[in-house]
């Protein structure tokens, strides 16, 4: 278990105050796509989840260039293989309403998990030796 999560590049994201809905029309637009052109296609967004997205990318970037010193983002051909959306708690607040009612107010949150691969099967032979 240990040495297959050593060749898994992940970053995670709890209870981040978005809903899911909202953060998944985000996550389904980067699935898939090459590292550099969703970082930009994050950076030119204007959803607010995107902000989020962004630095998390930029995380699992990070962690994989703490695994791989020796080898360049640019010659790895990275491009993000799993990203979930999950819910997280839900802060439940009360909002006054008339005639001395009220109405309840569900803030949600959620973990988002993302991973990345590189493209080169050669390259990643390279690091299990």
């Amino acid at each position: 278990m240990k040495e297959e999560k050593a060749n898994i590049y992940f970053a995670v994201l709890k209870n981040c105050p978005t809903s899911p809905r909202k953060m998944r029309l985000v996550a389904d637009m980067i699935r898939g796509v090459e590292v550099n052109k969703a970082l930009d296609m994050l950076k030119f967004s204007p959803q607010h989840a995107s902000q989020n997205l962004e630095k998390l990318l930029l995380s699992a970037i990070s962690n994989w260039q703490n695994k791989n010193e020796g080898v360049r983002i640019e010659e790895s051909n990275l491009y993000v293989s799993d990203i979930r959306v999950n819910q997280g708690r839900t802060l439940k607040r009360f909002r006054p309403a008339p005639q001395g009612r009220a109405h309840r107010i569900r803030k949600k949150s959620n973990h988002v998990t993302l991973e990345i691969k590189s493209a080169n099967p050669i390259e990643e032979t390279q690091s299990e030796n």
